[in-house]
């Protein structure tokens, strides 16, 4: 008999064991559903980082801002560059259309797409010539293409010339326009023209301190 009550109690007590174990807390429901940034504590980007799912590969901002910059140059080259040359046979006329295409797509897509990704709203401003979002800058943008777009052609030629100059001359011309090298070069002397406005700043801003040192 006390064998029996010995076996209903332990039973009992398992019992009871088990349903504190899927007892649901209520509470800690009603703190996940109700939680967001004001009430919950704050945790380390390095500790979320440990749980992001995908390649952990993180750019710095100069880096995105140029892969940025190159892919839109890029994407002109091929849809305009590459799709509008078998529908417009005069040179100049197909790198009018390119130029402007390549400022309007800076002016609406590349430049809002590094301002969304500032951290601070100024923080990529440096990667733009006309970093102010006005009307102006939008015919800023296209003249400034233009420019850019007659560096990065100067480039290929002169590239071609020396390229057939070494290998004793040629009809076919060595290295063409393709979206790649020329979202590269595109890039590349874009980023050196904004370098030279902010040395040119950083110069008048120098001058003007050494005026008023002085004076």
């Amino acid at each position: 008999m006390a064998s029996k009550k010995k076996k209903t109690g332990a039973a009992r007590d398992e019992f009871k064991a088990t349903s504190e174990y899927y007892k649901l807390h209520t509470d800690a429901v009603d703190d996940l559903v109700n939680a967001d940034e004001s009430n919950s504590p704050e945790v380390p980007e390095s500790e979320l980082r440990q749980y992001m799912s995908g390649p952990k590969l993180r750019l710095t901002d100069w880096a995105k801002a140029i892969l940025i910059k190159m892919w839109f140059a890029g994407s002109v080259c091929f849809f305009i560059f590459w799709g509008l040359s078998a529908h417009i046979s005069a040179r100049l006329d197909l790198l009018l259309v390119f130029a402007v295409a390549l400022g309007v797509v800076t002016d609406v897509l590349t430049n809002s797409i590094l301002r969304y990704f500032a951290k601070t709203p100024s923080a990529n401003d440096r990667w733009m010539m006309f970093p102010q979002k006005k009307y102006i800058t939008f015919f800023l943008n296209i003249v400034y293409a233009m420019v850019l777009l007659a560096c990065v052609d100067l480039f290929y030629n002169l590239l071609n010339l020396a390229i057939l100059a070494v290998a004793g001359g040629g009809d076919a011309v060595p290295v063409g326009v393709e979206p790649i090298l020329f979202g590269v070069l595109y890039t590349g002397f874009d980023l050196l023209f904004i370098s030279m406005k902010r040395l040119a700043r950083q110069i008048v801003a120098d001058a003007k301190k050494s005026v008023k040192g002085t004076s």
